[in-house]
């Protein structure tokens, strides 16, 4: 039983008997009509602080949403409509001139989120006006396929909705930075009526409390006890954001939601727009930036984090202009380095940032000189002081590491090493640590190499003695491994030609483990690559072996600092730049619109849909 004293199996039944009802009763349009009615009162209700009012409109939408939830989910986008351009003067006719109620309520929708002030009173039903939404739009997890022709994304990408384009995702990210709390328990929209107030309070009394029971985690609701859920209005406002951003163009128009969010610029900004530029607007940066930084332990977030850097370049070049930099990539190395913890999704979201972000040289400098100290969620050694940049090397190597022991995506390992070759040229002092990771990581590569080498060894021994039996393709493996065995070359060449002078470390893991590179002088796909490398450590050798035998670890930095000076640049051989950009997969709605709306389903606040009925994306198992 709810708190209200309504059984859940009774309420969905009511709701079935509204779908089979409403061709007859048109129920679902009067209650529209009412709603719509009533908001237009609604500015001036909350500036005169009419709780009732408020509170009688918020119930309304609440029924609304319910509703077409149901209906949704049950019917085809064509038939929905039917029961939206109902008229009562003739029963079961859906006359083509009908006042199309559906394009009214999306309408009033964007006008309620964008015009009624956020107050204590207004808090839910702004709240359940971006939650109705995110109904409207989720006939796509009742389809397999991407929906790219769709009512829903023609309501809203032309007619009376486009004006709110910029306005409603504006709104929209202004309740993501401000992270506004519900209000506190003592402070709903009504006050408490001591004499029961009638038969119209008692059952809307009711359907508020159920509200709170949906909402809060009462019947039906998922168990969730995510960070980002002590804001609804922000947790909603992100997901509509998200949902809206990644709709598909239309035939004749791209979305314009996704332009807005392209073209957004910094109030600080007084440069005019481009008059080629719809839908633009400008935001503080500054407090986006804060949010950012602070939100990025859900994927949410993270995706918007995504979204922005891609495709808005304003946003970009500002955020490579800041000066603390380090807190927004710490939290984006906590989610790499928690690799164990994070679905996939997130952690490729949080790699391609760091790679998008590494395509700046001035990135790439400038995080080798921000120190870091005592870093207590690293584990695996005590950092007490270490650079950033030092810090992103160790977490990359090791997503690369724990991929190739676990998950073995070549996606993920390609772009690791993309981000670690884009900072080559920049290494700077790198710490002794990071030197040795990287040494290590090829060291690894190297046994794999060895192994997949002989067991096609062995392999082709058996194909001479039985020509039945079927062999694995080892060829393709050892071309993989050789493809990233040179990347790491290439990427450790890159430091030597370019920063020899700034990274003793990195020349001392060398010597330490010269034997690792001695296999790869004369192999063909390396040869040219390794020229560099063999000279440093010729180079290097030859002076330690003046020095003496049994050298203390200074000593032998010490020799290295001085050889560096002594070692002629010239006789490094140049090789072109590293540099790596990051691409967009060819119809990548494929991939985020299932994203999109798993996270929807997931966290959303107080919409609940039957698993058996999702059609987008594969339910986890639990």
């Amino acid at each position: 039983m709810t708190r209200s004293g309504i059984s859940f199996s009774r309420f969905l039944s009511l709701h079935q008997l509204a779908v089979e009802n409403n061709p007859r009763t048109g129920n679902l349009g009067a209650l529209i009509k009412v709603f719509l009615s009533r908001t237009k009162e609604l500015k001036l209700s909350a500036e005169c602080q009419n709780h009732i009012f408020i509170w009688q409109t918020h119930n309304a939408l609440f029924i609304i949403c319910c509703l077409l939830k149901v209906f949704i989910c049950q019917m085809s986008e064509e038939e929905l409509q039917l029961h939206f351009t109902y008229e009562e003067k003739s029963p079961g006719n859906y006359s083509s001139d009908s006042e199309d109620l559906l394009e009214e309520l999306l309408c009033c929708l964007m006008q309620l989120i964008t015009d009624i002030p956020l107050l204590d009173i207004t808090y839910e039903i702004s709240v359940e006006a971006i939650s109705t939404m995110v109904v409207f739009l989720s006939c796509q997890l009742f389809h397999k396929e991407v929906l790219r022709q769709s009512i829903s994304h023609k309501y809203l990408m032309r007619g009376p909705c486009l004006p709110y384009t910029s306005k409603l995702v504006k709104t929209l990210l202004y309740n993501f930075i401000r992270q506004e709390k519900p209000p506190p328990p003592g402070t709903h929209v009504f006050p408490q009526q001591s004499d029961g107030g009638g038969l119209l309070y008692g059952l809307a009394s009711g359907v508020a409390r159920l509200w709170t029971v949906f909402t809060l985690g009462g019947v039906g609701s998922k168990a969730t006890a995510s960070p980002e859920l002590s804001s609804p209005l922000a947790n909603q406002s992100l997901l509509l954001l998200l949902v809206l951003a990644n709709l598909t163009d239309a035939s004749d128009a791209p979305n314009p939601y996704r332009q807005a969010i392209m073209s957004f610029k910094n109030t600080q900004d007084s440069s005019p727009f481009p008059s080629s530029i719809p839908h633009a607007f400008q935001i503080n940066f500054n407090s986006l930036y804060t949010a950012l930084c602070e939100q990025q332990t859900s994927d949410q977030a993270t995706l918007l984090l995504y979204t922005l850097l891609h495709q808005n370049s304003n946003i970009r070049t500002y955020m490579l202009a800041r000066t603390d930099m380090e807190n927004l990539v710490l939290p984006i190395l906590e989610i790499l380095y928690h690799v164990e913890e994070r679905n996939s999704h997130h952690v490729y979201m949080a790699l391609i940032i760091l790679l998008i972000l590494t395509e700046d040289d001035g990135f790439n400098r400038s995080i080798h000189e921000v120190i870091l100290k005592n870093i207590t969620w690293y584990s695996e050694r005590v950092l007490t002081e270490i650079s950033l940049g030092s810090l992103l090397i160790l977490v990359v190597i090791r997503t690369i590491q724990y991929n190739m022991t676990r998950t073995r995506d070549k996606y993920l390992h390609t772009n690791c090493l993309a981000a670690l070759a884009n900072m080559s040229a920049q290494f700077r002092s790198l710490h002794q640590y990071a030197a040795q990771r990287i040494i290590s990581l090829f060291s690894l590569l190297s046994k794999k190499h060895n192994k997949v080498l002989e067991q096609a060894t062995q392999s082709l021994r058996g194909s001479l003695s039985s020509n039945d039996v079927p062999l694995p393709d080892y060829a393709q493996d050892l071309n993989v491994i050789e493809e990233v065995i040179r990347m790491m070359l290439e990427i450790i060449n890159s430091c030597l030609t370019n920063s020899l002078h700034h990274n003793p470390n990195l020349v001392y893991a060398l010597l330490y483990k010269r034997d690792l590179f001695e296999q790869f002088r004369t192999h063909p796909s390396f040869q040219d690559i390794m020229q560099n490398i063999d000279l440093v450590i010729t180079f290097f050798s030859s002076r330690l072996l003046q020095a003496g035998a049994e050298l203390s670890v200074e000593r032998v930095l010490e020799i290295i600092k001085q050889g560096v000076i002594a070692l002629p640049k010239d006789r490094l051989k140049k090789f072109p730049e590293l540099k790596f950009k990051y691409v967009e997969e060819e119809q990548p709605e494929e991939f985020f619109i299932p994203y999109v709306w798993s996270l929807v389903y997931n966290s959303a606040v107080g919409l609940y849909w039957n698993p058996q009925d999702i059609q987008l994306f594969t339910m986890d198992s639990d």
